[in-house]
């Protein structure tokens, strides 16, 4: 008998009515091409990641709740293992509940490192060996799927101050190494995105690399950009994971959607977009339908949306679009490889 593939919720709901008035629970498919599907070692069975992004529990008053519903959700969902995409806490005493609850959830808690994780004056060789990682860039595998994550940190040469979002040459070679290593399927995790906005600097370079072994490669998955976004970059589909708690619009934009109190506890807020309820989602892979789901969620804006404030993001990025208060459902095709 022929097994029927299609997405689950990530929370079933119990009605109509509860699903509308909950968190608005969706599936997105994204189709394995027939050829690649042929020429990749078969899963065990199909292999679930639960993923958050940008949690920015320091920024957040709210972040131990946001990081709670997410965690309750996989408890139920039971995923094969567990990632948070970088901007998650500081790695300091006063986090260390924060941390500890992602990291005792689930016996693969994977860390992506966000450029945000080190605002407390922790260095990144500091914050790996504080949550445990087995490095800046490593390896994991699960039920025969390969996952390898980037640190996109790195600075160039010629950096010239703030953030570098880069992956030098030496973990561009470790890179490549691995991809012609590893039999496939991959997923490769960086916090900034390896193509569209706000990506790595050298993305050219990276995206080459990938290409390379685009057979192997399922897609790659970033958070960072605070936005619900899927670029293709020649062979490879690209998706950007939306942050769980709001969208930044800066000093130009400083507004207060909460109470006096949070503001003044929590300055930072004034600088964003919050959302009324966390964005996380499960990506499931399950080969023998040839398919990849993703499970997403809908919220709203706490207060006024960038747009009502005026805010530009200067991408070609549209608000209610791919600046949205979701993780939406989408059909997504890769390309014959």
């Amino acid at each position: 008998m022929t097994r029927r593939c299609r997405p689950q919720p990530l929370q079933p709901p119990t009605s109509r009515r509860t699903f509308l008035q909950t968190a608005g629970v969706f599936a997105t498919s994204l189709a394995l091409p027939s050829r690649a599907r042929a020429g990749l070692p078969p899963l065990d069975r199909p292999i679930k990641i639960g993923l958050i992004a940008d949690l920015h529990h320091d920024v957040m008053h709210d972040g131990p709740q946001r990081l709670a519903a997410f965690l309750n959700t996989i408890e139920s969902e039971q995923p094969d293992a567990v990632m948070q995409l970088g901007d998650f806490a500081y790695p300091n005493k006063k986090n260390r509940a924060v941390t500890e609850a992602f990291q005792q959830a689930h016996p693969r808690a994977w860390h992506v490192l966000g450029n945000h994780d080190i605002d407390d004056g922790h260095s990144f060789e500091e914050v790996v060996k504080l949550w445990g990682m087995k490095g800046r860039y490593y390896t994991e595998t699960v039920g025969g799927l390969h996952v390898v994550v980037l640190d996109g940190n790195e600075k160039p040469p010629d950096h010239q101050g703030g953030y570098p979002h880069h992956i030098g040459p030496v973990q561009l070679d470790w890179l490549r190494s691995q991809l012609e290593d590893l039999d496939g399927p991959i997923v490769v995790f960086c916090h900034q995105p390896l193509a569209g906005p706000s990506c790595v600097d050298n993305s050219a370079e990276v995206q080459a690399v990938l290409n390379e072994a685009a057979e192997k490669i399922l897609l790659t998955v970033n958070g960072h950009t605070h936005i619900d976004h899927v670029v293709r970059a020649d062979k490879i589909i690209n998706l950007h994971i939306n942050s769980a708690s709001y969208y930044w619009v800066g000093g130009k934009h400083v507004h207060e959607s909460y109470a006096n109190e949070i503001h003044a506890a929590y300055p930072d807020i004034q600088y964003t977009c919050p959302y009324d309820r966390p964005l996380f989602t499960t990506l499931m892979i399950d080969q023998d339908c040839g398919q990849i789901h993703l499970f997403g969620r809908q919220a709203e804006w706490v207060g006024k949306s960038p747009a009502e404030l005026g805010s530009d993001s200067g991408s070609n990025l549209i608000d209610g679009e791919e600046i949205c208060p979701r993780i939406r459902a989408r059909t997504l095709r890769r390309p014959p490889v």
